[in-house]
């Protein structure tokens, strides 16, 4: 009797994916029109609402659509994010171009704009996930396995950073890792290549004024408050603000000048004040959940293409979501990388909503013939 395949997550973990994530997305909309209420201006929870329902429509499309497509799409789809990025760089595509405090990360086509960075993290991980798949043992080897990778994603990282933008080049970087190390390549592979990149960062880090001052704020809290300090102790005083339960609804002062970017890089920070430790930690424990079911769906997929897919879409929400929340809590040097579902921000909600449509997807599929893809 031949031996039966592991079957995958059950509909009732794909469902609670589901909800758990529209739920975010709704608080989200509700989270930013109190962030932005201060500005007497409700077109930030407008366009996030017009991108919450075009995001929703596009995970329930990618619920429907056999996840084998994206394996099929890869070098495609990575190419097309490679292309858009090396766009953003070109001097005479500026008219294509929205720049925002000295930072190139957004193709503008009329009143529509859109971040090649978030379609190169979907993209990186469909791909290695498909190459990590195709290769078998062979990512195990340093040669075979782990350079080819670097050869590809670093290029494509390193157009990220010339926007600039290291937080979302070391995330790339990261993502891949975390696919690669699933599908089993050695930690000392890793290891070695961290070591030989990190006089590279060390010197973007130190050639970048704006980088370097964050780690200097970092390294020094509670030093020169009218510079990089100043957001993350505006962010501090509005936890402590907002104690159990939060000053209230639209009820929060941080926002009030005090604390930048409130309706996305610190978004967490207007929840905490807002809603108190009780909201904040429950915005915790929705993501654990949101990571729990996304790796159970990686251990019950159907082929390795499916767990590792399963596995970078889920790190792609854990890791941004866990940098976030620590940024804003001090505990990591200030990075910009947005809360998933709830920051302000349309490209990186409709992209985070198709990698939750994949990840559903993933989970709801059944092997009907008995044998693997």
């Amino acid at each position: 009797m031949s031996q039966s395949l592991p079957s995958a997550a059950g509909p009732w973990e794909t469902r609670l994916f589901g909800i758990v994530v529209v739920a975010l997305v709704a608080f989200g909309v509700v989270a930013i029109y109190s962030a932005s209420s201060v500005l007497h201006n409700s077109s930030f929870a407008v366009r996030q609402l017009i991108g919450a329902c075009l995001g929703v429509v596009v995970m329930l499309v990618a619920t429907r659509i056999d996840y084998h497509v994206w394996r099929d799409s890869a070098w495609p789809m990575l190419g097309a994010a490679a292309l858009l990025l090396l766009i953003l760089l070109l001097p005479f595509m500026g008219f294509l171009t929205h720049t925002v405090k000295g930072a190139t990360r957004w193709l503008q086509v009329g009143s529509v704009q859109f971040q090649p960075s978030e379609l190169a993290k979907f993209a990186v991980i469909v791909w290695t996930a498909m190459l990590a798949a195709k290769k078998g043992t062979a990512v195990r080897d340093l040669k075979r396995g782990v350079l080819p990778f670097i050869v590809i994603v670093l290029p494509v990282s390193g157009l990220v950073l010339l926007e600039p933008d290291l937080s979302t080049a070391c995330l790339l970087l990261l993502l891949a890792g975390i696919v690669l190390f699933t599908a089993g390549a050695k930690i000392g592979h890793f290891l070695l290549v961290g070591l030989v990149a990190i006089p590279f960062l060390g010197g973007s880090v130190a050639t970048a004024h704006y980088q370097l001052q964050r780690m200097l704020s970092f390294l020094s809290p509670g030093e020169n408050l009218q510079a990089g300090n100043w957001q993350i102790q505006q962010s501090l005083t509005g936890f402590g603000s907002g104690r159990l339960f939060g000053v209230g609804f639209g009820r929060g002062s941080q926002k009030l000048g005090y604390l930048p970017e409130a309706h996305s890089d610190f978004i967490y920070s207007t929840i905490g004040e807002e809603w108190g430790f009780l909201g904040a930690a429950t915005i915790v424990l929705l993501y654990w959940l949101l990571v729990s079911l996304g790796f159970r769906v990686a251990r019950t997929a159907p082929d390795r293409f499916g767990m590792l897919l399963a596995t970078g879409i889920t790190a792609l929400i854990g890791v941004t979501a866990l940098t976030h929340i620590a940024v804003n809590l001090a505990l990591l040097p200030s990075t910009g990388l947005p809360l998933p579902f709830l920051s302000d921000g349309r490209s990186n909600l409709v992209i985070s909503l198709l990698a939750a449509g994949v990840l559903i997807n993933i989970g709801n599929c059944r092997l009907r013939s008995g044998k693997r893809r």
